[in-house]
């Protein structure tokens, strides 16, 4: 298995210009290290915030280039697990998250991370590892590391995590895949705008599909099958994964658009990823015992 360093490249955006820093083999496993979304700079609450370089933010280790991937495919992502590093960072100030408003200097704090725990004062939190940017290069346009989009990118859904496959519409040769921005814990809503910040590495296996047709990315686990969607506001991201997931459901099952309709405000579930990046996220979740009742599969 290759271990891809993130010494030896970093992207700040997804983008179809970015230089390849390995290439790989559909199908193939590989180890991925990373740097946290602060690339590391913060070892202390005693450091002066003025210091921070805030071009370094968000760092994705990348890109990859993936064989035979071509625009129109969808590159399949499976991560096997999540590595990260003993401690953690969180990060608060002015204009920054929900209360920005309210919070008048940058401040810090450093999390240890023991036994399956973040340390938060006296409190002990249980880990939620995730990857909170991951994707590929859009058509086009490039888009930066902290935004997310139909390429994937800062999503920080905490359903990427050990065990989930992911689903993204290739739109350039190659894909060029990156991933960074690891949590060791993190909320829906992502409030302050940051998680438990974290480096680490994480073992995915990289495969292209063929014949498939993806608009936004899609997330399947053992109990689930999501789709994702980002957009300038939560009313027109629900909108957007609730469609999409409904119109997937009517052309995989016999039943016509009222009918799912009524089916997934029954049981599909609407929920916040993140409401402090450029654009919002959210996901629209199905359960996988009511796509085996339905006999359908939405990938593949």
């Amino acid at each position: 298995m290759k271990t891809i360093s993130r010494d030896v490249g970093i992207i700040y955006e997804f983008n179809e210009t970015n230089q390849p820093i390995a290439t790989v083999a559909s199908g193939s496993m590989v180890r991925i290290e990373t740097y946290d979304c602060f690339k590391n700079q913060i070892d202390s609450e005693d450091m002066e915030l003025t210091n921070l370089d805030w071009d370094q933010i968000n760092p994705a280790t990348g890109p990859i280039f993936v064989e035979d991937a071509k625009p129109g495919d969808v590159l399949k992502v499976k991560i096997h697990s999540i590595e990260i590093d003993s401690q953690g960072v969180m990060l608060v100030g002015p204009n920054l998250g929900i209360m920005g408003h309210q919070i008048e200097k940058m401040s810090v704090k450093i999390l240890p991370i023991e036994n399956e725990k973040v340390l938060f004062n006296d409190l002990q939190l249980p880990i939620n590892k995730m990857i909170g940017v991951i994707g590929v290069a859009p058509f086009g346009q490039g888009v930066n590391c902290g935004t997310p989009g139909a390429h994937g990118g800062n999503m920080d859904n905490k359903m990427v995590t050990e065990g989930a496959t992911l689903y993204f519409p290739v739109a350039v040769e190659g894909a060029l895949f990156g991933l960074g921005d690891f949590h060791a814990a993190m909320g829906d809503g992502e409030v302050s705008v940051s998680g438990v910040e974290v480096a680490g590495a994480a073992i995915v296996t990289l495969e292209v599909m063929k014949g498939q047709h993806l608009e936004q990315p899609m997330l399947e686990n053992d109990e689930s099958f999501t789709q994702i969607a980002s957009a300038m506001t939560l009313d027109e991201a629900s909108k957007m994964a609730t469609q999409l997931m409904i119109n997937r459901l009517v052309e995989r099952t016999d039943m016509n658009v009222s009918e799912v309709t009524m089916l997934m405000s029954a049981v599909g579930q609407l929920e916040i990823c993140q409401v402090v990046d450029p654009l919002v996220t959210v996901r629209f979740v199905v359960p996988k015992w009511l796509l085996s009742q339905l006999n359908a599969t939405l990938i593949g």
